[in-house]
């Protein structure tokens, strides 16, 4: 199929810059998980991309494991990008990640300079680029001291292969220290990558959150609808063909209540005063939030996307709307 790109894909989509750097994230950033992978529709995973890419989302969000299989969603991307999006390629934030484990042995997994090197690589071949926007360290790890971590990603960027530096799942304390090293090396580290939701306060509790906006450092959101709780799909109950049911890697049925059914009710109605979808207004929540450059959507089909993009029409929360979220989460 011969794709060309919705001349007006820029005139609805928001923009923020990740901390005090140049690089812009669009309000609204499309993961490429596991429906990108090998058991995914090709075609489907076209469509999405395009869709996207259509309505201003500039930012595709991979990692070496993301499939199944690991590597998958790379090479599915590097497929769609090289023969159907290349010539937008100077339009488009790639970012990939390394940290979990990929291959048999002691150098497959975690946080060493042979990991991540040999890890880039890799990306690098699947998705068929020079270099990708932003790489991260995916997660922390205690087993390799932080400066070779460090020093790994200032080598990917200074070599070429990446743009920025970028952590995931770090908390504040490690960070700042991260941040520290980083300097020293004089990295473009640009940018913070952790999970947050209305129902998931964690970066607010281990100090990454702030220690970001002290910093000046950008903070990209992943499971910004919990899984998928934050959506409409929970209000009357579990699905059959819920996550929940078919995947319980990810969402664990025990862990969903009655007390929490109803507290996503009571949400469910202040989204619908303010002219918006449970999952539109958990979006504008996260995004609203002080510091935060962008979220990361997850989709199975091109509707979702148009549908979760629609948040950005009204991340405004009154000081009344705000106080009754809370409330509502505070009830036993």
């Amino acid at each position: 199929m011969a794709y060309s790109a919705n001349e007006e894909r820029y005139e609805k989509m928001l923009y923020k810059n990740c901390g005090e750097s140049g690089l812009k994230l669009p309000a609204v950033s499309l993961g490429l998980w596991h429906n990108f992978g090998d058991t995914g529709d090709f075609e489907n995973m076209c469509k999405m991309c395009f869709t996207a890419f259509d309505n201003g989302i500039t930012h595709f969000d991979l990692a070496n494991n993301y499939g199944p299989e690991a590597g998958s969603a790379e090479t599915n991307f590097g497929e769609i990008l090289n023969k159907h999006m290349k010539p937008y390629r100077d339009e488009m934030i790639i970012s990939t990640k390394a940290g979990y484990y990929m291959w048999p042995g002691p150098y497959g997994d975690k946080g060493s300079k042979k990991y991540l090197i040999a890890s880039i690589d890799q990306s690098l071949k699947r998705l068929k680029l020079d270099y990708v926007d932003v790489f991260y360290h995916h997660r922390p790890d205690p087993d390799t001291p932080l400066y070779e971590t460090m020093w790994a990603l200032d080598s990917i960027v200074k070599s070429g292969k990446a743009l920025y530096a970028g952590l995931s799942n770090y908390d504040g304390e490690t960070m700042e220290k991260a941040a520290d090293i980083l300097e020293e090396l004089r990295c473009p580290f640009v940018i913070n990558q952790n999970r947050y939701s209305i129902l998931d306060r964690t970066v607010e509790k281990n100090g990454i959150l702030s220690s970001a906006r002290r910093r000046k450092k950008g903070m990209i959101i992943f499971s910004p609808l919990a899984q998928g709780l934050l959506s409409e799909r929970y209000l009357n109950g579990i699905p059959s063909d819920s996550r929940v049911k078919t995947d319980g890697r990810f969402l664990n049925e025990s862990l969903i209540s009655q007390a929490l059914l109803v507290k996503l009710r009571k949400l469910n109605e202040i989204a619908a005063r303010r002219g918006q979808t449970l999952a539109q207004m958990a979006l504008s929540w996260v995004y609203s939030r002080d510091g935060i450059t962008s979220v990361l959507i997850g989709a199975s089909k091109p509707e979702q996307i148009i549908e979760n993009i629609r948040m950005t029409e009204r991340v405004d929360f009154s000081h009344d709307e705000l106080s009754e979220i809370e409330a509502i989460l505070g009830e036993d």
